[in-house]
């Protein structure tokens, strides 16, 4: 079983990770900002990742660290539970639609850390979440795991349809590139023999 579990304290939060690579796309989420939650358990359903994710974090300040601590410590159990990376298909891509709004994710698993962000939102907040931390919250997935990651609005209006668009494509995109792939055999999917590291 491809599992980890990660558990995270620091003077601003104190977080509870675990994920399942090979699961079902079962969610049990509680970051204290709902629409982060709405938006995470979107990412477990629709990429298939088992993601039980626990925070306590200084949302009396404000809910930067909150929002990016829960990317940090559900890309680094997603990290840990890839291992060698031995047989993921590695790269994703996903075009997803939701009614005026269209978005494409293409990622690598390369170990290199990357994000290409060509999206925006015309309000200040989606709930209770402040929409410039939804960047920072893929800045940080990507650096925790390793991931080359380009997301792209094509066009949409609904802020909702957009930031959930968003989480969706990379959520399609990740099952893709964490998937097995039989024909590998257990190669690890780079003519370098590795990678990161």
């Amino acid at each position: 079983m491809r599992t980890a579990s990660i558990a995270r304290k620091t003077h601003e939060t104190d977080i509870a990770v675990e994920v399942n690579l090979d699961g079902t796309g079962a969610y049990d989420i509680s970051t204290g900002i709902g629409f982060l939650d709405h938006m995470i358990e979107q990412f477990s359903r629709h990429s298939l990742i088992d993601i039980r994710c626990r925070i306590r974090g200084d949302l009396h300040v404000d809910q930067h660290h909150t929002t990016e601590d829960s990317a940090i410590a559900i890309g680094q159990a997603i990290s840990q539970a890839l291992g060698d990376k031995a047989g993921i298909g590695r790269y994703g891509q996903s075009y997803s639609p939701m009614d005026e709004t269209l978005v494409r994710v293409a990622l690598d698993i390369s170990g290199r850390p990357y994000l290409v962000w060509k999206a925006g939102f015309t309000q200040e907040k989606l709930g209770e979440l402040d929409t410039e931390l939804v960047e920072h919250w893929f800045h940080s997935i990507s650096q925790a795991v390793g991931i080359t990651l380009h997301i792209e609005l094509l066009y949409g209006t609904n802020n909702h349809h957009i930031c959930e668009g968003i989480f969706k494509g990379f959520a399609r995109a990740m099952r893709s590139a964490v998937e097995l792939d039989p024909r590998k055999g257990g190669a690890i999917p780079s003519t370098k023999g590795q990678l990161g590291g």
